[in-house]
């Protein structure tokens, strides 16, 4: 008998997989080099020219793998997806025997949180015109000698005041004359839950009371003001309804305050009562002093804290401020009140829910200069109006 010889097993058999393999090794190969290049922009022409096509996946046919016989038909494989970055994906396939790559580079759309509305622009009042074009949807300047109303606008409007509720805090721990060098030490009682802002204060932090008072009036430090209300005698409830009461004997009708930072959108007031408030506190010579300071330094631990002043006018040589408080929250926009003086005449102004970053401050700038053009009329065309419901004590 013949003898058997070993059947050879081709190596022909294992090509289509073998180049198969290769081609998948080389398409991934090369998603992950493009995925690279995009991330630091170095994108090159080839692969632009790609992604000006990504409205659909582009085939790029590669070399035809074994040839198949005449009229067989060739089973096409499934389907493997391969990606090359966050926003690169492909898909490796077989198609009549030829292997098919598909890259689509997918575009990416941000969408932008719309700014959330305040108060003032809920209710239409920044739809008011003014004769000084001003941004602050409501404004008041009175003269505080002759109580006349030199400029109003949606002085009724009752809106939050953000920190202008310091000014109240202020003039209240300074009223009670407690120790300005008893230790105050910042709790997580004093954190912000409301609207979680930020605070160099950070939880153990103490300071005496005239340092936290100097900064919640200054800097408007907000875990500062808090500490003050939360030792005030008998806590934080007696003090919010302490600020309530001297409210009310101020003649403030329109004005609620639940908490003392501001932080709140339910402190709320008019344009009318925070005039009566910044007479009131021009009249306490620690707030005047305190919240006009331009800068102050305090000593944590091993550190020292540089504060300063939140109302750059405070340094400009072209003002004499008396008192002044910024605020701000979302909802109440960009607020100031200040007592100022002005082309002779000493000024109470208030702004409320002002558009912009730094537009409260150009409203109080466009004020003086239209005060400074017009102070020699006893009357200006602005006060058209009775000011009795203006007037403020002392």
């Amino acid at each position: 008998m013949p003898e058997t010889r070993p059947r050879r097993v081709s190596s022909q058999r294992f090509l289509p997989a073998v180049k198969f393999v290769a081609v998948a090794l080389c398409a991934t190969a090369f998603l992950l080099s493009g995925a690279q290049a995009a991330k630091k922009e170095k994108t090159t022409a080839a692969k632009t020219s790609v992604a000006k096509k990504s409205a659909g996946p582009v085939p790029v046919e590669v070399k035809r793998s074994a040839k198949a016989p005449r009229g067989a038909k060739v089973a096409d494989r499934s389907e493997k997806v391969v990606r090359g970055g966050r926003n690169v994906v492909a898909s490796i396939r077989q198609k009549n025997g030829k292997t098919v790559v598909a890259v689509q580079r997918r575009s990416v759309v941000r969408v932008e949180t719309p700014a959330r509305q305040s108060f003032g622009q809920l209710a239409g009042l920044h739809g008011t015109d003014d004769a000084l074009d001003l941004k602050s949807s409501v404004a008041l300047v009175i003269d505080q000698d002759t109580h006349e109303v030199l400029f109003s606008k949606n002085d009724h409007a009752v809106l939050p005041i953000a920190s202008l509720t310091k000014l109240m805090t202020g003039l209240l721990i300074s009223e009670a004359h407690l120790p300005n060098d008893e230790l105050i030490t910042i709790t997580q009682d004093d954190v912000d839950t409301e609207k979680g802002s930020r605070s160099r204060l950070t939880v153990g932090t103490t300071l005496s009371r005239g340092e936290l008072l100097h900064l919640a009036l200054m800097s408007s430090e907000n875990r500062a003001a808090h500490a003050l209300g939360r030792t005030y005698p008998g806590g934080l409830a007696t003090f919010v309804s302490i600020m309530n009461a001297k409210a009310k004997m101020l003649g403030m009708k329109d004005t609620r305050y639940v908490e003392p930072t501001g932080l709140s959108s339910r402190n709320q007031s008019s344009a009318q009562d925070l005039a009566l408030l910044v007479n009131a506190a021009y009249s306490d010579a620690t707030v005047r002093s305190l919240s006009t300071s331009p800068e102050y330094q305090v000593e944590v631990g091993n550190r020292v804290l540089q504060f300063n002043t939140t109302n750059r006018l405070v340094k400009s040589p072209d003002w004499e401020i008396g008192v002044q408080k910024t605020g701000y929250i979302s909802e109440a926009g960009q607020c100031l009140v200040m007592q100022a003086k002005v082309a002779g005449r000493k000024l109470i102004m208030v702004f409320l829910d002002s558009a912009g970053k730094f537009s409260r401050i150009a409203d109080a700038e466009r004020v003086r200069r239209w005060v400074e053009a017009t102070h020699a009329s006893t009357g200006s065309p602005a006060a058209s109006r009775s000011t009795a419901a203006y007037q403020v004590a002392g």
